[in-house]
């Protein structure tokens, strides 16, 4: 008698999951319709909505972009200035090219001499680096004259000459004996 009660059990139980089976995809297939129904705009709407959007006006017109190169190029990345945390260089780097570096020695030949007596020209041999400009602020910045122009060579043993020519105001052959020259 107990096992056929137990038999019976298990049928009823069977049952009832089956029944609550089919009940519940029946009810999921009343929700799925009814959702699918909801998901379809009523056309009435729709037409309203688009109505509103026509009365409205476009909300923004596109310009066409004018071209006037026919290659194209990618538009420029902004660039940010530099701004380290730290200086890569820890000290400004010291002037190699002083005065004193430019104007090595004065020229003591027969043939500078001449130009000092006749041309009112100085001759000196200064660094091979050292420009017109640079050449006629040392020799102001040394011997406090005034040099109308300057005129450099480089020689054949890779020197460089410089003849500085002084104004009229200054004569070269004081300036000479003043310097050590003569």
């Amino acid at each position: 008698m107990n096992s056929s009660l137990v038999v019976s059990v298990k049928w009823l139980l069977q049952c009832l999951r089956l029944k609550l089976r089919n009940v519940l995809i029946e009810k999921l297939i009343v929700y799925a319709i009814a959702a699918d129904a909801s998901r379809k705009p009523d056309p009435k709407a729709q037409a309203q909505k688009a109505a509103r959007a026509v009365k409205s006006g476009p909300t923004f017109k596109k310009t066409k972009k004018i071209r006037t190169k026919v290659t194209f190029h990618r538009p420029r990345t902004l660039k940010k200035e530099r701004n380290p945390k730290y200086p890569r260089i820890s000290a400004t780097p010291r002037n190699k090219l002083d005065h004193y570096q430019i104007l090595k020695y004065p020229l003591t030949t027969e043939s500078a001499m001449k130009k000092i007596e006749d041309n009112n020209t100085l001759v000196f041999i200064v660094d091979i680096r050292a420009d017109k400009k640079k050449i006629k602020d040392a020799v102001k910045k040394m011997y406090d004259i005034q040099t109308k122009k300057v005129n450099t060579l480089i020689r054949p043993d890779g020197t460089k000459k410089a003849y500085v020519r002084l104004t009229p105001d200054y004569d070269a052959l004081d300036v000479a004996n003043k310097i050590g020259i003569i």
